[in-house]
């Protein structure tokens, strides 16, 4: 099953915070290679292209690399299932391989609803957990590694925060969570997100 977000939280997001965007003059894209196993039993290369970043959804350009429906996943020899349309968070019983690029904070995202990313995550996020403190703060039911792969960004939790750098790793537990960008450059982090029981 597909959590869907919730569009009308999304478009006020992206209506406040477009001045953000617009900043990104050439979409970023990746690199993305797929294998696979073909008919001879051999490995091959299945994709190798490159993977556009859009802001469709947010100020920050993202783009899925790959998504997984079941636990544990089954194989794709010919379908791109970095295509599949997903939300935020993953399927049930699935995962997500995201690449985001994230802006520089503005004044209009600190100022945004601070409900805001709560309300796109929706019933996806677990009970258990304190209020937002951050319009960016979130929390999903599932487990999320992070990669941060350039650049540098903060991770907001309750009442503390982690300053990251390229390099550096997350593993995030369906704990709340806001990603603050202070350096005044963009900053790329590598998601992968698993579907959960409730915490």
């Amino acid at each position: 099953m597909k959590i869907a977000l919730s569009l009308a939280a999304v478009s006020a997001a992206v209506a406040l915070i477009g001045s953000a965007a617009a900043q990104q003059q050439n979409p970023p894209e990746v690199r993305r290679v797929v294998t696979k196993i073909d008919s001879s039993g051999k490995a091959v290369v299945m994709l190798d292209g490159k993977v556009q970043l859009t802001s469709f959804r947010s100020p920050n350009p993202a783009s899925e690399m790959w998504v997984t429906e079941q636990s544990p996943p089954d194989f794709s020899w010919t379908a791109d299932r970095g295509k599949t349309k997903v939300g935020l968070v993953p399927p049930r019983n699935g995962t997500i391989f995201r690449i985001v690029d994230f802006v520089p904070t503005t004044p209009k995202i600190e100022g945004m609803d601070i409900n805001t990313m709560m309300k796109v995550v929706g019933d996806h996020a677990p009970q258990k957990g304190l209020p937002p403190r951050h319009p960016m703060m979130h929390r999903t039911r599932s487990v999320d590694y992070a990669i941060i792969l350039s650049g540098e960004i903060d991770m907001l939790l309750d009442d503390s925060e982690v300053h990251l750098k390229a390099g550096d790793v997350v593993v995030q537990q369906a704990t709340n969570h806001a990603w603050v960008n202070r350096s005044g450059k963009p900053c790329r982090v590598a998601f992968i997100l698993m579907d959960s029981q409730e915490p």
